[in-house]
C-alpha cells in the first residue's frame, strides 16, 4: 500500500491535451480543515494505505492545503444542456481535478476535490460545498456501488469552521471523489458548439485511447465509441430504474461518458413506489421525474450524437441512437425478471410485470421492502409481511395468484430462488431520512452515523440482524425532507 507522498500520479489529461481543455488553478482550502470520514474501500482503489487518514500529510494534500508536487490541479471546461436549455459555458465551478493515480493494476483513477473554491468557471457561485451535500454524495455513491451500479466513489469528507450560504448558512465542507473519468457529454458539446472541431477530434481521440481502446480496431472508431456510450448509458439507467434510484438532475454536463452515475445532487431512492416521483425540489416541471429518466437519457445521448456529427455520418449516428431502447429494455427486463425470481423467459411475463407495476402504482407500497419480502414468498402459503405493505390486499392477492402460477411452471428449488432473489433485492438502501439523520448529527460534530451507514450500505443484500432498524419503512416525518440543486 502507498503512503500519500508515494502515490504514483500520471496526469494524462493535462499532459495529453492543450490548455483549451482546462485551466490550471490552485485549490483554496477551507478554514480549519479536519477529516469527517474516510472510506477504506475507496482508498484500496488507488492502493492508499488506510492508515493515511491519521496523517497530516494526507489531510493537507487532499484538502488542497498543501497539494503534492505530483498533483497538477485543473478546472475542466465543458458546457451542457441544463433542464433542456443549452448553457454555452459551464466548467468546474467548485471542483478541481487534482490529478490521476495509476494503481498497481494499471487502472487510472481521477482524484477530484469538490468544494475547492472559486475557479474561472464559478460564474456567480462561491466555489464551495456544504457538509450536507458532501455527506449525501459520499454515502449515495457508496450505496450505489455496493448495489452493483456503476458510479463514482467517495474517498473522504473534509469539514471546516468556514460558513457557506445556501438556502441557509451551513458548514463548509469538501469531498474527494474518485472516478475513472471526469469527461462528460457536455465536454464534447462545448467544442462542438464553439466550432472547435479540431479540438473535438482531439478530445474524442483521447477519450477513445483512454476508455474505449477497442474502437481503434473498428472502421469508424468515433461511431463505435458512440455506440458504446449509448449501450453503457442505457444499461446504467436500467439499473437505476430496477433498484428505484432517481438522480434528480440529468443535465448533459452531469452525464459521464463512460456510463457511471455522476455528479450527485438532489438524488433519492424510492420509499413508497411512485413512478412520477420527483426527488429534486427545484424540478418544478418534473423533467427529471423517476419515470422520465430513460427518455431523458435517450435525449441526452442525442445531444452527444449531435456533438459528434463532425466525426461520423449523421445516418450512422441516428442508427446508433435508435439502439438505446433495445439496450435499455434488454437490461431492465433481465433485472426485473431476476428480481421476481423468473429464470425462464415466457410470453406471459410481460403481462405479469405490467400488472405488477400497475399494482405498485395503485397501492404505492415500499418498493424496496416489497421485493425483499417477495423473495421469501412461497406459492400457496401465507404472506403476512407482504400484505402489511398494502391497503388493498384484494388487488395484491389477485396478482400473487398469477405470480404463484408462474413460479410453479418452473422446476426451480424454492430456496435457490429465494437466495438468488435476495442477491438482487436489497434490504438496505440510503433512504433520505437516514442520510438526514447522519447530516443532523454531523452538524453537531458527531460523525459516527456517517461511518455506520457506510458500513451498513456496504453489504445491502445481507440480513444484518443487528441493523434491522435501518431496513424499516421511512417514518412519516421523512416526507417533509426537501432536496434541491444545492443538495
Amino acid at each position: 500500500m502507498y503512503s500519500t507522498q508515494a502515490l504514483p500520479f500520471d496526469n494524462s489529461f493535462v499532459n495529453s491535451l492543450p490548455e483549451t481543455f482546462f485551466q490550471r488553478i490552485k485549490p483554496s482550502p477551507l478554514e480549519s480543515t479536519h477529516l469527517v470520514s474516510f472510506n477504506p474501500s475507496a482508498a484500496a482503489l488507488i492502493d492508499l494505505s488506510p492508515t493515511e487518514q491519521y496523517r497530516a500529510e494526507f489531510i493537507n494534500a487532499f484538502s488542497g492545503l498543501s497539494p503534492l508536487a505530483s498533483m497538477d490541479p485543473i478546472a475542466m471546461v465543458y458546457s451542457g444542456h441544463q433542464f433542456g436549455s443549452y448553457n454555452p459555458q459551464l466548467g468546474d465551478g467548485r471542483g478541481l481535478l487534482l490529478g490521476e493515480v495509476l494503481n498497481k493494476k494499471q487502472e487510472r483513477w481521477d482524484i477530484h476535490l469538490k468544494g475547492a473554491g472559486l475557479t474561472p468557471f464559478s460564474r456567480d457561485g462561491d466555489g464551495r460545498a456544504v457538509l450536507r451535500s458532501t455527506i449525501r454524495e459520499y454515502l449515495g455513491s457508496e450505496a450505489l456501488h455496493h448495489l452493483g451500479i456503476p458510479t463514482t466513489r467517495g474517498l473522504c469528507i473534509f469539514g471546516s469552521s468556514e460558513l457557506v450560504y445556501r438556502e441557509k448558512v451551513e458548514s463548509g465542507a469538501s469531498l474527494i471523489r474518485l472516478a475513472q473519468s471526469h469527461i462528460r457529454f457536455g465536454t464534447f458539446e462545448y467544442f462542438y458548439y464553439t466550432q472547435q472541431h479540431s479540438a473535438l477530434k482531439t478530445l474524442a481521440d483521447y477519450t477513445i485511447q483512454r476508455h474505449f481502446p477497442d474502437a481503434l480496431e473498428q472502421p469508424n472508431s468515433y461511431l463505435f465509441f458512440f455506440q458504446q456510450v449509448i449501450q453503457k448509458t442505457a444499461e446504467l439507467i436500467a439499473k437505476w430504474q430496477a433498484v428505484g434510484f432517481a438522480h434528480g438532475v440529468m443535465n448533459t454536463d452531469n452525464m459521464s461518458i463512460i456510463g457511471e452515475t455522476f455528479d450527485f445532487g438532489p438524488f433519492g431512492f424510492l420509499d413508497n413506489f411512485d413512478a412520477t416521483y420527483i426527488c429534486n425540489h427545484s424540478d418544478y416541471q418534473g423533467r427529471y421525474a423517476f419515470n422520465q429518466q430513460p427518455s431523458i437519457a435517450y435525449w441526452n445521448c442525442s445531444c452527444l450524437g449531435q456533438a459528434l456529427l463532425p466525426l461520423a455520418p449523421v445516418e450512422d449516428i441516428k442508427a446508433a441512437l435508435n439502439k438505446f431502447p433495445e439496450y435499455f429494455f434488454q437490461c431492465y427486463d433481465r433485472l426485473i425478471r431476476k428480481k421476481l425470481g423468473l429464470f425462464e423467459e415466457k410470453n406471459t411475463d410481460k403481462d405479469l410485470i405490467t400488472e405488477l407495476f400497475q399494482l405498485l402504482q395503485d397501492q404505492q407500497p415500499d418498493y424496496t421492502l416489497f421485493f425483499r419480502y417477495l423473495s421469501d414468498y412461497k406459492p400457496n402459503q401465507a404472506h403476512k409481511k407482504l400484505s402489511c405493505l398494502f391497503n388493498d390486499t384484494e388487488q395484491l392477492d389477485a396478482w400473487l395468484a398469477h405470480y404463484a402460477t408462474r413460479l410453479l411452471s418452473e422446476n426451480v428449488n424454492e430456496q435457490q430462488r429465494t437466495n438468488i432473489m435476495k442477491s438482487v433485492n436489497p434490504k438496505y438502501i440510503l433512504r433520505n431520512y437516514l442520510a438526514q439523520v447522519a447530516i443532523e448529527k454531523a452538524e453537531q460534530k458527531d460523525f459516527s452515523e456517517i461511518d455506520k451507514l457506510l458500513k451498513i450500505l456496504s453489504t445491502p443484500y445481507d440480513e444484518q440482524h443487528e441493523n434491522e432498524e435501518y431496513a424499516k419503512q421511512a417514518p412519516a416525518w421523512s416526507k417533509t425532507i426537501q432536496v434541491s440543486c444545492s443538495s
